[in-house]
């Protein structure tokens, strides 16, 4: 018998806002007007999951059809997963508190390769068979989109298919599918037959992959021949039109980013070329100011939020970016609503912006220039400068500001000691320029943050045949960085590499993993991006039990002709472009911003976007 939780359960866990749902502007419907049922999974807390803009616009977009009702499904904490396991809860969605293994479709957003774990975790409290090939006529048809969706393969054996690209249309395409299915009464392979052939889905068990004795791939190929050779992303081209939600839910307990996000636009004109979402996301493709304002108006009216967010790749690289913020910040100014600036370039920093963005509320500010010198921000394409930053700080210390957040990587590809070294020194620098500002204009309490996170090779990337460097080399430069920097008004947080290793294995990673991603979540591991939960030894002994070689897929540098487990897969831009740049790379040469000239990457192709203006 299942059981429905209960305020009792409530009362007994860390914040049962996460699980009570009734938020203000979430969806009810009449189950009797319903054709089908659509869980919006979130293999994260609710604080993270309820963040993301792409989960808000696609949660009230399926609810804009009468035929469907979508709910949300969040990762349960692990005190909240004991009481459900105890009192045999099944996992549910939090409008109705119905089991989702009685839904239609479970959807899950792939925003991160650390979440994998929480991903089997969910279908098993679901009740939901792991593997596609166990699933039954009853069962849900298990689906995920996302970034991390562009390489699918180490997820290829527990999902039905895979959604690439942006979703707004072909979800619809798929439940319009669906309904005319669901009344023939087929097969659960009828269904996957009928949709293998919409733009931007994959069918991974519709593909067979082939093994080359020395481990690499010899080839992926379809089993029939109506199925196609690649399957080719999916791009909003007017994204004026696109649906985009005149309210939001508003939570009832603090969440990550709780405030409005704006969608500037789609996609980056820079080409960094350790960033996947600067490709994969291409071309880029603007909301006029018009639209913005609008959608401005409509969720400051309907949420009641003091707070607006520019979320785009590289907000900066907005056209007109000076006229709508003041336009914006004139129109907020007396609901005192706040704006913020998040992902501003270095090269383009305003004081007179941050300023006018920030009368209601001054924050700190946040650069990344990524490398400690310019020899390797040229390498990774970075396009900016040692003065574009001091300048920058300089202007915002003359302004009041004292708080400044600077974001690095190591084990880039080329790096050196000298490279590492460089990061100490440009935060002296920075420590330099506020010391120069008269004391009457800078503010009070300097204090100047060096983050450094590590490289991860990502597929479609120029950087996708890279060698990860090994845990000990990276051990080596934390701890040589550490001891370059002697500033008192400088302080240096770093990540652990270990979580690195397994985030690079699993980012070029091939079927062959699906066992040790099994293997691994039934030894205990969940929730592996939080550091209280994260079982390095775990995940160790795991990939010994299943012949995994992880130095195979972190630390192997790959050649130009080896198949890739995501060959199959087109997201516009070309292999020959990614080896182009991937040689500029080590020649130290930058390639122009996609404004200043048309590298020819390939993304034009998809008829939309400056690349075609």
């Amino acid at each position: 018998m299942e059981y429905k939780i209960n305020d009792e359960i409530l009362q007994s866990v860390e914040k049962p806002a996460r699980y009570i749902g009734n938020e203000l502007n979430s969806v009810h419907k009449d189950l009797k007007n319903i054709k089908n049922r659509f869980a919006f999974c979130f293999p994260d807390t609710y604080e993270i999951g309820m963040s993301h803009l792409g989960m808000k616009i696609l949660y009230h977009l399926l609810n804009e059809r009468e035929d469907t009702y979508c709910e949300r499904v969040f990762a349960p904490w692990t005190d909240m997963e004991s009481k459900m396991r105890e009192n045999n809860i099944t996992l549910f969605a939090l409008e109705t508190h119905d089991p989702i293994k009685y839904f239609d479709f479970v959807g899950f957003t792939l925003q991160y390769e650390m979440s994998y774990t929480n991903i089997l975790n969910m279908l098993d409290l679901a009740g939901i068979p792991l593997y596609s090939s166990e699933r039954t006529k009853g069962d849900p048809f298990v689906c995920a989109g996302g970034p991390c969706a562009y390489n699918p393969e180490p997820l290829a054996d527990f999902f039905d298919f895979f959604v690439l690209g942006e979703g707004e249309e072909v979800i619809n395409e798929i439940i319009d599918v669906y309904n005319a299915w669901k009344e023939d009464d087929a097969s659960r392979e009828d269904f996957l037959n009928r949709i293998v052939s919409i733009q931007g889905v994959y069918v991974p068990s519709f593909y067979n992959v082939k093994y080359n004795e020395d481990g690499t791939i010899a080839g992926i190929h379809p089993q029939r021949k109506e199925y196609p050779e690649k399957i080719r992303k999916r791009i909003i081209k007017d994204v004026d039109r696109v649906f985009f939600p005149d309210s939001v839910i508003v939570p009832f307990t603090d969440i990550v980013h709780n405030r409005i996000m704006l969608e500037l636009f789609r996609g980056c004109i820079r080409g960094c070329r350790f960033c996947q979402a600067g490709f994969v996301y291409r071309p880029v493709r603007e909301k006029s100011p018009e639209t913005l304002l609008q959608q401005a108006e409509n969720l400051t009216c309907n949420t009641g939020y003091d707070e607006i967010s520019l979320a785009s790749l590289s907000t900066s690289d907005y056209t007109g970016l000076m006229p709508f913020t003041e336009k914006l910040i004139d129109t907020m100014e007396e609901k005192k609503v706040n704006l913020s600036l998040p992902s501003l370039r270095i090269d383009s920093f305003s004081l007179d912006l941050m300023e006018k963005a920030q009368k209601v509320r001054k924050s700190g500010l946040t650069f990344a220039p990524e490398a400690g010198t310019q020899r390797l921000r040229d390498v990774i394409n970075k396009g900016v400068t040692e003065k574009d930053l001091l300048d920058s700080v300089t202007l915002a210390f003359n302004g009041g500001w004292s708080g400044v957040k600077l974001y690095f990587m190591l084990g880039l590809p080329t790096e050196n000691l000298d490279d590492v070294a460089g990061i100490a020194d440009l935060g002296n620098k920075v420590v330099n320029a506020y010391m120069s500002v008269p004391k009457e204009k800078r503010g009070k309490g300097l204090n100047v943050t060096i983050s450094t996170s590590f490289f991860v090779p990502k597929p479609f990337t120029p950087f996708q045949w890279e060698a990860q460097d090994t845990m000990e080399s990276y051990r080596e430069k934390q701890k040589y960085l550490k001891s370059c920097i002697k500033s008192r008004h400088i302080t240096y947080n770093w990540h652990d590499p270990e979580l690195s290793f397994l985030e690079a294995i699993f980012a070029r990673g091939d079927r062959r993993l699906g066992k040790l991603l099994e293997t691994a979540w039934k030894k205990g591991c969940k929730f592996d991006s939080w550091g209280e939960h994260f079982r390095f030894q775990s995940w160790m002994e795991a990939m010994e039990e299943c012949g995994v070689d992880p130095y195979f897929y972190a630390n192997r540098k790959r050649e130009y002709d080896e198949v890739l487990p995501w060959d199959h897969i087109d997201i516009g831009v070309s292999k020959k472009f990614f080896i182009r740049e991937c040689e500029k790379a080590y020649r130290g040469e930058v390639t122009p911003n996609c404004r200043v000239s048309c590298s020819g990457c390939g993304a034009a192709s998809f008829g939309g976007g400056i690349c075609v203006e």
